[in-house]
This record gives C-alpha cells, sequence and structure tokens, in this order.
C-alpha cells in the first residue's frame, strides 16, 4: 500500500530546498540563475507529481474503506435474511445519528461488528463505551501536513498495528558513557595471527504505549441537526484539538499517562542562556555546535522570542537574523528552517528555542477517534456536550545524548535552550 505520509514528507523536501534556494537568492539581492531556472521548473513539476499520487492514494484508501473491507465484514458477519445496513453519507450523518439516534441501524450494527473484531480490550459499545468514528472520517482529521503541524509529519510514525492499543518495544543503541558513538563495539586493527576481539552492542529498550487523550466541544442541538454544517465545523475543530493536543505533549510532555517530550526528556542536551530573560546570538551559536549533524534539523521557537531574534547582533554590533526593517521575519535560522510556534513556552522559559531533528522521534498510534455525545448539564439550553478521544504516544528514540569519538563532547538530535 502507498505510503501517504512518505510521500508528502518527500514532497516536503522539494518545497524546503526550494525555500532555501528563495532565502539565499533575497539575501544576496539578485535573480534566479538559468540553472536555478530549470530546478525551480522541475520541483514544481515534481510537487505537482506528488500532488496527484497524494489524491489518487488518498482516493483510493477512501473508497476502499468506504466500500471493500466494511461491506465485506459486515456482509461476513450479517444473519441470514438480515443485510448489513447503509453506512453514513458523511460525518454530520454519524454526528446526528450518534445524538439523536443512537438506536440507528447502521450504527448499532458497525457496534457490533466493530465489538467482535475490535473492541474486546476495553472501549465498550454504544452509549457506555463511545463510538468509533468510520475510518473515512477519522482519516480526514488525522490527515495533518506540515503547513499544520510540526511533530507528526516529520517524526517517526508507527501505525496502530492489531491490536491498535497494545504496548511496543523498539530496540535503541545505549550509547551513553564510555560507550560512545559505537554504543561499546570496539573496533582493533588485528596483526596476522593476532586474536580478534569480541564485541557485541550494547542495546536498551524504548517502550510505547499509547495514552488516551480526549477533548470536548459544546455546540447546539439546531447545528446538530445541520448534518452537512455541524460536520465540517466539528471535523475541523476536532482537528485542530488533535494536532494541539498533541504538537503540546511532543514538546513538553512528562511521560506519565502522556507521551514524553523533546524538553526534559533524557536526550536532551540543555544550554544555558547567556542572559535571564533573553536570547543572545552566542546562545544559537552553543545549540548549533551541540546538534547531532546528518539528519533534518529545524529551529521551533515561541513567538514571544521573535522581538530577541529579530534584534539579535554578533560581537561586532551587527544584525545577524534580522536583515532589515524591509524585510519578513526570515525562514531559516544557521541554515535550517526556523517555525514559529505558539505553544512553546516563552520567553526566558525552557524550551522557548529549540534545535531538533525529529527523524529521530518516535510516535505510536492507537485506537482511531471515537465520539460520544450528552446533553446532561445543557440539557435546558438545547445544546449538547461532543467528546472526542484517541490514543497515541510519543517519546525520543535515544534515551542519553551521544558522546563523539573524542570520549568528551556530547552531541544530540535534541537541544533545548535552558
Amino acid at each position: 500500500m502507498v505510503d501517504i505520509l512518505k510521500l508528502m514528507r518527500e514532497k516536503d523536501e522539494l518545497l524546503a530546498k526550494r525555500q532555501e534556494m528563495l532565502d539565499g537568492i533575497v539575501a544576496e539581492n539578485r535573480e534566479y540563475t538559468d540553472t536555478e531556472l530549470k530546478e525551480v521548473e522541475d520541483s514544481q513539476a515534481r510537487v505537482a507529481d506528488y500532488d496527484r499520487k497524494i489524491k489518487e492514494a488518498q482516493d483510493i484508501q477512501n473508497q476502499r474503506v468506504q466500500s471493500t473491507p466494511e461491506q465485506a465484514l459486515q456482509a461476513a458477519q450479517a444473519p441470514q435474511g438480515d443485510p448489513a445496513p447503509e453506512g453514513f453519507r458523511s460525518f454530520g450523518d454519524f454526528l446526528q445519528a450518534v445524538r439523536f439516534n443512537p438506536a440507528h441501524s447502521a450504527l448499532q450494527f458497525r457496534e457490533r461488528v466493530i465489538d467482535s473484531e475490535k473492541r474486546v480490550m476495553s472501549m465498550g459499545v454504544g452509549a457506555a463505551g463511545g463510538f468509533i468514528v468510520p475510518e473515512q472520517f477519522s482519516q480526514t482529521m488525522l490527515q495533518i501536513d506540515v503547513a499544520s503541524a510540526i511533530f507528526r509529519p516529520r517524526a517517526n510514525v508507527i501505525p496502530a498495528g492489531d491490536p491498535p492499543d497494545a504496548a511496543i518495544t523498539m530496540p535503541a543503541l545505549d550509547q551513553s558513557g564510555a560507550r560512545g558513538i559505537y554504543s561499546g563495539v570496539t573496533v582493533n586493527w588485528i596483526a596476522e595471527g593476532g586474536d580478534k576481539s569480541v564485541t557485541e552492542p550494547a542495546l536498551l529498550e524504548v517502550k510505547l504505549e499509547p495514552q488516551e487523550v480526549a477533548a470536548h466541544v459544546v455546540v447546539t442541538d439546531k447545528l446538530l441537526r445541520n448534518s452537512a454544517a455541524a460536520g465540517a465545523l466539528i471535523s475541523s475543530l476536532l482537528r485542530k484539538a488533535i494536532i494541539g493536543a498533541e504538537e503540546d505533549t511532543f514538546l513538553t510532555g512528562t511521560g506519565v499517562g502522556q507521551p514524553l517530550g523533546i524538553i526534559g526528556a533524557g536526550a536532551s542536551i540543555n544550554v544555558a542562556r547567556a542572559g535571564a530573560g533573553a536570547i543572545a546570538y552566542a546562545d544559537v551559536i552553543g545549540m548549533y555546535a551541540s546538534f547531532m549533524f546528518g539528519g533534518r534539523g529545524v529551529w521551533i521557537v515561541s513567538q514571544t522570542t521573535l522581538p530577541q531574534l529579530m534584534a539579535m547582533v554578533d560581537a561586532g554590533n551587527h544584525n545577524v537574523w534580522q536583515p532589515n526593517a524591509r524585510e519578513g521575519a526570515p525562514g531559516m535560522l544557521l541554515g535550517m528552517p526556523c517555525i514559529i510556534n505558539d505553544q512553546s513556552p516563552v520567553l526566558g522559559a525552557q524550551g522557548d528555542v529549540v534545535l531538533v531533528d525529529l527523524n529521530y522521534y518516535l510516535i505510536k498510534d492507537g485506537s482511531g477517534i471515537s465520539v460520544d455525545m450528552s446533553d446532561g448539564y445543557y440539557f435546558k439550553s438545547n445544546r449538547t456536550i461532543i467528546k472526542a478521544w484517541w490514543n497515541v504516544d510519543g517519546q525520543p528514540w535515544m534515551t542519553t545524548p551521544l558522546t563523539q569519538r573524542d570520549g568528551v563532547s556530547l552531541v544530540s538530535p535534541f537541544i533545548v535552550l535552558l
């Protein structure tokens, strides 16, 4: 099956290269060369090709979800003489059924099938445990692009699998202390007839176990009765909630009942800032010098740091990031993309600036999105509370910074300004 996320990442790489070229041309205040124009044309054609492939893969995936697997499963488990009811035309139709008609034949039939196949572990059925959102709708909410999220499009995402919420362990090299870059493996030159040393790598295990995270929104019953409007609005709200919850914990999570974020993780290197509540050029250089190169680094900075970054000067009092008052905020810092993140800690707090290679961050998906509804407290005002929950875990793949071959210097794909 086509890996849609891989196609999106490859497309993002092309766009990042074009952005880097444009930034260089603007910085040098010149026109495109013929070679650069040819590269742009080739890149545009390749991006268009990726868009076609991504759309085709998504269309096929949605069609398969809507027809082949689910209808086959329903047909196989439907009693003789009791054909499987038709599914839902839209997410809004699904929400209407959950709120106003939980006994809807398609809803109940779907829950019986899913219960027998997937819900044995813990999720319950119907009003007691919520209703699993049909896959063709939940996939739309979980298709997160680079423009709207930082972590998921760039991290290593492990599919849910079966059972979806089971813990998995990933091997990781123990590169701590004297074990160094080769994780305890020693390399020796052997003289003729000499003995060969026997070494083996020291391995650790990184455990990921999807944790439940929930969001809720209150809407009017009148809106819910308008299935088209309700489906579009609530799908958009839930998508934003999913992105926000994941982005926050992948960056700052404690690892206790939630993902382990980069800030505070054992693999991260904290670089002390030169002055409290400020960002100096020396801080940026110190972070850059501790970064583990070889991958795709990005800066993630709080919006509150912009006044400091834009006024940042070198030892000769020259601006080093903002070229002049005419240009917008540069998209690159020391050759790597600089992403403004409204969920980063505020200026002066640990992690207001981080430099990361998110290829070394693991995300494990669990059960898809489920929803439940209740009027409860809002009964008199004709409003309904919609609760949605899903399962996910994440943490750095490395457990400690890496000791370089000099036996002293430490580097990491996760650098945090302290």
